[in-house]
């Protein structure tokens, strides 16, 4: 067994990069272990628990990219540093040549643009962000890890220059059909979003895209901005700014339940609105009702959402285990379940009964990258769902587009099959559109023909797990 670390002075990448380079080095065949990340304290502390050597960690800094992989031979190593290459490379233009090199600045970047995307350790966030304001841009957050109280400092500086904050931890933005950090490709169309959520958002686009209605906009504000120490700074200003838009013909709010007084105060904002504004607060209501009110608004038909019905009907009894990416999908499933079969989903795994587990947490994503990206958590409990006797159904989310796995659904279908074989309905929340890159048809077809029925609607899916549930007890 061969390990190597290097350390690359000075050489920065976002993290989803990162995150995508690490997935690629660790699929080489003959590697056993790989990290590439910034050498941040956290990111140090994993490489020591993976067993690296970290003697000279004391010379390295945050600003350096860390590269640790553990191979069985020096021909597996090399295959795994030549895949690293490729995967840290310039992407290629839509001409066909290659695009610009990164800006190593913010001053660099705002020659040319208008918005800056802050994708690093969240303890550097808060700088570069100031600074990009400072320039005269708006700003996406991408990093989770910043202080509330420089959220807060950040949104009212913006305000100030009239410029938006969206994030931290904004996963999701859409600006002009163009998609930003994790995002599907969606029609352009008449509807704009702004959402306290990411896969909040990307649900409503592949909801509205299977109607056949396009987005214009989708503002992601971070999941704290409608809390009661943010107060809804970027989600009031995004929606003042997307009522001024003579091409956004409806408006939709999206969040996870927020602050009392923080919800009457986007309400009223609402209200005051001349645009039409449907407003989605988790537990009040689902992202489908959502797209169905949007639709209503322009005066379209109720929609029956795309669906595969599974095959097989031959089920054990038992509770449902609810396997997440998203945690607004798992919410927006447990609120359903909840309703439907009047108890309580656990959110945390060795609850009892129903549990419901959201694995884009940051307990899960330690030191590896996001489940929409690395399905190994959620393959291994697949695998402990076929063995747990107690679990009769299996309910998880496969989310595509850009940034996401490059094909979920089949690193997903051995896995599924071997569960249906126990005994165990798999029922699939898919959430993605007709031009995502991973192919919408095709990731549906995969996960059928694996055994799992598949939903477009995550409601839709919940509703047939807690139907499937019910029907068990009854026997």
């Amino acid at each position: 067994m061969i390990s190597s670390i290097q350390i690359h002075r000075g050489r920065y990448h976002d993290s989803v990069r990162l995150m995508q380079a690490s997935r690629a080095v660790g699929d080489v065949a003959g590697v056993h272990a790989a990290l590439v990340a910034m050498a941040t304290e956290l990111n140090l502390d994993l490489l020591a628990d993976m067993g690296f050597d970290t003697a000279e960690a004391d010379d390295w800094g945050a600003d350096d990219l860390l590269v640790a992989i553990r191979a069985e031979d020096e021909a597996a190593l090399e295959v795994a540093r030549e895949v690293l290459a490729q995967a840290l490379v310039a992407r290629p233009s839509p001409e066909g040549g290659w695009d610009a090199p990164d800006p190593r600045t913010i001053g660099h970047a705002a020659r040319d643009a208008d918005v800056a995307l802050i994708s690093m350790p969240g303890e550097h966030a808060y700088a570069e962000a100031a600074e990009a304001l400072e320039l005269g841009l708006h700003v996406m957050v991408f990093s989770d890890n910043v202080s509330i109280e420089h959220e807060m400092a950040l949104k009212k500086r913006a305000a100030q220059r009239g410029l938006l904050v969206m994030g931290p931890d904004c996963g999701t933005t859409i600006i002009n059909g163009v998609g930003l950090g994790f995002a599907n490709a969606v029609l352009p169309g008449p509807v704009s979003m702004v959402g306290a959520s990411g896969t909040g958002i990307q649900q409503l686009c592949c909801l509205l895209d299977d109607a056949g209605v396009g987005v214009r906009h989708a503002i992601g504000t971070g999941s704290r901005d409608l809390s009661g120490e943010v107060g809804g700074r970027s989600t009031k200003q995004a929606m003042h700014a997307l009522d001024a838009d003579p091409a956004t013909d409806v408006i939709v709010v999206i969040s996870k339940p927020p602050a009392e007084a923080v919800a009457a105060e986007v309400r009223d904002a609402a209200a005051a609105c001349d645009t039409p504004v449907v407003v989605v607060f988790m537990g009040d209501t689902t992202l489908e009702d959502g797209s169905g009110e949007v639709l209503a608004v322009l005066g379209r038909e109720p929609r029956a959402y795309s669906a595969w019905p599974a095959s097989r009907s031959d089920r054990r009894p038992g509770t449902i285990r609810g396997l997440f990416s998203g945690g607004t999908l798992r919410d927006d499933a447990r609120f359903v379940v909840e309703r439907a079969l009047g108890a309580t989903v656990g959110t945390s795994e060795g609850s009892s009964g129903h549990v419901f587990v959201d694995y884009g947490d940051d307990r899960y994503t330690r030191g590896r990258a996001h489940p929409m990206i690395d399905q190994t958590v959620r393959l291994d409990r697949l695998a402990e769902a076929a063995r747990d006797e107690t679990v009769g159904i299996a309910l998880l989310d496969v989310v595509l587009g850009h940034g996401a796995n490059p094909d979920p659904a089949g690193e997903l279908a051995p896995a599924i099959e071997q569960v249906v074989d126990a005994g165990v309905a798999v029922i699939a929340s898919l959430c993605g559109t007709k031009g995502d890159p991973q192919g919408l048809a095709r990731q549906a077809a995969t996960l059928n023909s694996a055994g799992a029925a598949v939903y477009v609607s995550n409601a839709a899916a919940a509703r047939h797990a807690a139907g499937l549930a019910a029907r068990m007890e009854e026997r």
